[in-house]
This record gives structure tokens, sequence and C-alpha cells, in this order.
């Protein structure tokens, strides 16, 4: 047999050939074989693992005694298929071997894919059957992901729901055996959000695994001031998202937070620069570094996920804090001139990394229009702005990454508070200029697009305005860039998975374990009166139930109303003795929510009259915005006849109010005995209201009650520091600017303790260790 260069196509012969590698010696390489249904994995001495499908008519090219697939399907060993060469060069020739229809493709990133697709937003047919009347198995491809996978191109999908890591593997490998058998061969590159949530009333064992490991919320991770526990975080999570066939996080969010109404606040790393530069390189390496043989090259490998920074230049500075998924949110600002401090967090963490990889592979860019900051005076969304990409991310910064859109924003809006596209600055483009706009700005990639067509009647303007051999270049530029995310963490050779070690590897005992360990790290202790904290064994404990009121979800859901235990009872009779009855108890325990203050915007108030603009309020009783801005550093929509979007002396109430009614009736109730309040937190909040009137405070940021009770009962202690300032009272959350971290003036508690940022309690008092001392403390 020729060592040199043989085509082995799969069947009888491949197998025969096989075995005479077994046999003999390959130019110095072994060669075995294993196949598993329609999948078959090649291990070789010296080369990587190849995987492939039979079903995508690849076969193997043989060069020099090692296998290699051969993904164009034509009979040669083409560069982009030899895992030998850089990323750099595979990635290079693949991109000019590609037809611009194959570049808009990869330039898609799909709208959000649960997996299987039945009911709801998310909902898909199969066959053209919903999921229910269509007999598929739940790991089936929809006809939605069939259609853009085969006749757009699409090669970045991100999935939402699956219904169980064997599901997902199994879906993975029906992807991928789909487009291997397409075109020239490209793998999906699979991505998910953030997925390590906790479920608060699942209990933790040791030595027990789960569906996926547990961690706090971004804001908890901050809490531990620990960029050494946050970069473990991502090496778990990369773990395990691979073996859910996941290789790019769109994550982290590193937006500063230094406008603490924002609504997004919990998914950032909190308002201190440093903090959140450190938070977010240690996340970074984690998540994209591959060590020993798991390794290809340059810290990338077989572990590696791609992280997706964002959203850049932050989307923390949000005026009046008004979320920019709606157009009444669509502007950031900056009083205090302030962009500096919002770039931080990418310029010395995410693109600054400790690990191999040098920096994080991709960024996302914010819905937002980054008011004032252009020099040109192109006030358009950060997606299409050329100084906001083009001149400062790359040019100045130097990042040669993926830059991929936000999702939905080349997509017509249809209103002020209307969850849909966001074209804020360009809405009088036609989608397919808008589409132009963003490639020429500087951007790689569209999300929540499935569809190339107005990708290619960019690259038709293009061509108009710079020349086809100018526009080719810019899309291969673009194909390169991403191309180069898929060839690092080796899915050209193998992008199969195998579905009894995900389920092994995805919530492994040792991986809930770290999580759960982070969970009592973040919690933070504020208040302590009288030593109340830890509970003593013997205490009997009033939980009063709480009322939740219906609310309307980010998506628009309802959310019905309830009146319910704050807590799962089953886990905390396991370390409480419970009572309903205030009488009977010796301390009672209020477990609430920080306030929900609202959207800042109601059309209401337009039907009443008014412009629709509301006080965000950080508190849970009646708040008149007294102290508002008279006019509205920036404004103006298609939708709107007006500019300043002013709410000043305006009236709201936090949809929970009720929580701070629970809290003083249980006051009452307890008379003279303790009352511990804990406040799962989402965002800072105005603690006068009832600081005064509780013995002791605990503040989690998304963990399981047993974490939350271990505390209570000293089974652990608190540890957990502010990431964030607690103010005082809406006037200094109204004179506070936007871009400005740590600028409020702090709630004091009646114990002198002032609630600033770093500022955290243990059983000994306040918390003065080496975290205060390179952060700051209050």
């Amino acid at each position: 047999m020729d060592s040199r260069r043989v085509i082995l196509t799969p069947g009888p012969a491949l197998a025969a050939a096989l075995c005479l590698c077994l046999a003999t010696s390959c130019g110095g390489s072994k060669w075995t074989e294993t196949t598993a249904g329609t999948l078959r994995t090649v291990t070789q001495e010296g080369g990587p693992t190849l995987g492939y499908s039979t079903t995508s008519g690849v076969a193997l090219v043989v060069d020099d005694g090692f296998a290699f697939k051969d993904l164009s399907k034509n009979g040669a060993l083409d560069p982009y298929e030899d895992w030998r060469l850089s990323a750099e060069d595979r990635a290079r020739d693949l991109a000019s071997k590609m037809s611009i229809e194959q570049i808009a493709g990869l330039m898609l990133y799909s709208a959000h894919q649960a997996i299987p697709a039945r009911g709801g937003r998310r909902a898909s047919t199969y066959d053209g059957k919903p999921f229910e009347e269509s007999g598929a198995d739940p790991s089936d491809l929809s006809d939605t992901q069939k259609d853009f996978l085969t006749n757009d191109n699409l090669r970045h999908v991100l999935i939402t729901t699956v219904e169980s890591p064997a599901v997902a593997a199994r879906w993975n490998n029906n992807a991928q055996a789909l487009v291997e058998g397409l075109g020239l061969g490209i793998p999906a590159n699979n991505s998910s959000d953030p997925r390590h949530r906790t479920r608060a009333s699942a209990e933790y064992d040791a030595g027990s695994g789960g569906d996926i490991s547990m961690w706090p919320a971004a804001l908890g991770l901050a809490a531990t001031f620990d960029p050494a526990l946050v970069e473990e975080f991502g090496r778990i999570a990369s773990i395990e998202y691979r073996a859910l066939g996941i290789t790019t996080a769109l994550s982290p969010q590193i937006d500063l937070a230094t406008e603490p109404r924002w609504s997004r606040v919990r998914g950032t790393f909190g308002e201190d620069p440093q903090l959140a530069a450190d938070m977010a390189r240690a996340y970074v390496d984690g998540f994209q570094t591959s060590t020993g043989d798991r390794e290809i090259s340059g810290g990338w490998g077989y572990d590696s996920v791609n992280a997706m920074a964002k959203h850049w230049p932050s989307g923390g500075p949000e005026e009046g804090g008004r979320d920019a998924h709606y157009a009444y949110g669509k502007y950031a600002v900056y009083p205090g001139n302030n962009l500096t401090d919002q770039l931080r967090p990418f310029t010395e963490g995410a693109f600054r990394l400790n690990g191999h990889t040098g920096m994080a592979a991709a960024v996302m860019p914010y819905y937002t229009v980054s008011y004032g900051q252009d020099p040109g005076g192109d006030n358009v969304g950060n997606g299409y702005s050329n100084y906001i990409i083009n001149d400062l991310l790359r040019g100045t910064y130097g990042f040669d990454g993926v830059v991929c859109t936000d999702w939905g924003i080349t997509n017509d809006e249809t209103a002020v508070d209307a969850f849909s596209g966001r074209p804020f600055g360009v809405e009088d483009l036609s989608v397919a200029e808008r589409h132009y706009k963003v490639i020429m700005a500087g951007v790689d990639q569209f999300g929540g697009n499935n569809d190339a067509g107005p990708v290619v009647e960019a690259y038709e303007m293009g061509v108009e305005e710079h020349g086809e051999e100018a526009m080719r270049a810019r899309f291969e530029q673009s194909a390169v860039r991403l191309l180069k995310n898929i060839v690092r963490t080796g899915l050209f050779e193998n992008p199969y998975l195998d579905v009894e070690t995900t389920t092994t590897t995805v919530g492994r005992p040792e991986f809930m374990t770290a999580g759960y360990q982070a969970q009592l790290r973040s919690v933070v202790m504020l208040k302590n009166a009288g030593g109340v904290l830890p509970l003593a064994p013997d205490v009997t404990v009033y939980v009063p139930r709480r009322y939740t009121p219906e609310t309307t979800t980010f998506f628009g859901g309802v959310t019905p109303e309830s009146l319910d235990y704050p807590l799962s009872m089953d886990v905390a009779e396991k370390h409480l003795t419970v009572t309903d009855e205030p009488q009977k108890a010796d301390v009672a325990l209020v477990v609430v929510e920080s306030p929900d203050g609202g959207s800042g915007y109601d059309r209401a108030d337009v039907e009443a009259g008014g412009n629709g603009y509301l006080p965000i309020s950080l508190q849970y009783g009646r708040y008149t915005a007294d102290h508002a801005r008279a006019t509205s550093l920036a404004g103006g929509d298609p939708f709107e006849d007006f500019s300043n979007r002013t709410y000043k002396g305006k009236t709201v109430t936090a949809v929970n109010t009720t929580d701070l009614d629970l809290i003083r009736d249980t006051r009452k109730a307890m008379g003279d005995k303790p009352v511990v309040v804990a406040v799962e937190m989402s965002k800072p909040m105005v603690f006068r209201e009832f600081e005064n009137d509780v013995n002791a405070v605990l503040v989690t940021f998304g963990v399981q009650d047993q974490a939350l009770l271990e505390i209570l009962t000293g089974a652990a202690e608190p540890s957990g520091l502010l990431p964030m300032q607690m103010p005082a009272d809406m006037k200094t959350v109204e004179e506070q600017d936007e871009d400005v971290p740590r600028d409020m003036e702090c709630h004091v508690d009646s114990e002198g303790h002032a609630y600033d940022f770093g500022f955290g309690l243990n059983w000994s008092g306040v918390i003065d260790d080496a975290r205060t001392k390179k952060y700051g403390g209050p």
C-alpha cells in the first residue's frame, strides 16, 4: 500500500486498509477504528483522533502514514484538511475555496434553538408536524434547523434548553453528520448563553452528580472576590460545554455595572473596573485553555470553548437604567466622560490573558447607541458604528478576533416598547443596507439571523461601491476569523460525541461540589446585630409564606401570582425546626427578592398624556423622582415626536412592594424576638426601608436553598463581599453618573457599617483580608 497518499472510502475497503495498518507500519503510524452506528472513529499514534459519519460521504486521505478527512470530497488532501498546519493557514485556505453564499452562511448566528423545538417561542416542526405529533426523537433536527444548515449554509447554532445531556449529544451528532456531507464539510460551531444557574430547591449531596454543575450568578462569583475560583468555574464549565457539543460561550458578560438600576447587573462582575477585569481574564482563561494531551496548539484544544466577551464597549451606562433590548433603553450616556473605565474589563481583562490563547476569541457589541462618543457624530448602535468597532476595538486595541452583533439588530423596530428589531440610528435603511453598514464597520457575524439573503445582498452593494476584489477580500477576512475558532477547537478532526461519556461528564460529582462551594463563598452577610447568627441548633424558626404578584417576564410571558414558602420546606426542615406560628418561634427568617422597580417605561403613561418614561426604583415603597434630570441626556426615536425622555416628578412603586410588607408584618408578629432577612439580589437596593427593624441581613446571588441554610446554621461561614455599592436613598441614585463606578452615598446601618463596595461580615466581624486590601473596601 502506498503510504504517501491514499484515499480510503467508507466500507469494507476502509476496514481492510485499517486492519493492514494495524499489522504493518503506515509511515510510522498505527491506527485503530471503532464503529458505533453510523459514526466511525479512527485513533492514530502521533496524530489526532478522527471522527466521521458513514452517511456524509467523507473518505479518508492517507499522507505520510497519517489519516486526514477528505471533507471537500475531491480525493486530495487540501491544506484546510491537514491538521499539521496552523489554524491560520487552514482557515485562509478554506476561506479562499468558499463561495460568497457559503461565507454569507458562515456569517450567520442562528436564532435561539431548543432541543427539541417544542412549544412556546422556540417551537418548530418535524416533517411538517409539531414535535408532539411528529413521532420524532428529541435529538432529531427540526425542519427549521435542517433548512438553515442546508439552504443558508449556517454553521453557528445558539442552543437554549436541552431535554438532557444525552439528547444534546445525539442532536450534536445528527447536526454534525448533516453538515459534514454538505459542501466543504465545515462543522457546526454550537454555542450557549450561560447555563450553570442553580435550582433553588435542588439539594446538594456530596458524591452525587446532576444535570449540570450549579454555580452562583456572575454577580455572586464577583462577590467571592476570587479570580482563581472564576477560572476554575471556566475550566469546569468548558468541559461540560464540550461534552454537550458546545464550542462557543456567549459569555462572559463584562459590562461594567456602573448604573445600579440596569436590569442586567446580575449578569456582570459588578461595578469596580479592576475586579471586573480580573474576573473577565480568569473566566476567559478558564474557558479557552486546554492543557496536556488535550491541547492542540497555543493553549487551544479539545477542552477549549471560544469565549465571546460582551458587550463592547459596555452596556453598563444606560440612561436611567433602561435596557436596550427595547428602544426606550437605546442610549448609553457618559455624564462623567468615563468611557475608559467602561472598557477596562475588556482591555485589561479579556484582551490580556494569562493563558496562551492570548485574548477572547470573540466580542459582542451591545445594542446601545454610545451617545456622543463618535468624534464624527454618528450616533448609531454599536454594531453599526465604524468608530466603535473599526477605529476603537480593532484599531486602538488591536482586536482581530470575531465580532458578532447582538441578536436581531438588523430587524425592523415596531414600537418603542416592543421586543422587536433594534436598528438603532439606522431605522431608515433597508435590512440589506443595515447588513452592509455592519460589515463595513468591521463586524463579522449577525446574531439571531438564519437568512443568508441580506448578507449576499450586502456583498453585492459592496461590489458596486468598492469592486469585486475588495469585497471578496472583506468577506474572506471575516471567514478566516470565524473558521479559526472552529479549527482551533478540533472540530474539523472530530466534532462527534460519545453519548455515554457525555452523561458521565456533565454534572460530575466533583463539578457539583465545586459549584456548591462557590455558592457558599458568594453569600454576603451585611448585618448580624447581637450575634444572632449562626442560629443555635435548638431554636425554632418562623418562615412566613411570600406573596408573588402576577408579573410579565422579560420576553412578554406572564407569571401567575402565588403565595408559597420562599424555600423548599423539605430542605429547610433538614436544617431547622420550622413553625408556621410566630408566637412559637425563637427567630424569624424572611426570604425576599430585591426590589423590582420596573423597566423605566409604561404605555399607560403615554395613554394618560405622558411621554411613557418612568423612574426605575431601587426601593420597595412608593418613590417620586424629584431629583431626576429635567432634561434627558439623550433621546429620539422614529416612534416618538420628542427627544426629552425625562421622568422627573413621576411616581412608581416596586412590583414586589409586598416583600417590604412581609418584613414589616413579620417584625410586628415577632415582637422583640430576632428577625433575619435574606435577600436574593439582582441589583443594588435601598436598605433604609427596613434594615433598622431587623437583626440580621444576608444577601445571595442565585444559590441553592441549602447553601443559605448552611450559612444560617453555621455549617459554613459567610465570606462574600459586596461587588456593588448599596445606595443610601434614591436621591443619590438619581445624582450618580451612569458611567462612573462607586460614586454613590452608601447606606449606613444601625451598627455603623457602610454598605459600600467590598463590605462583608463573617462570624468575627468586618472582613479585612487580602481581597479588601487588593480591591479596596469600605
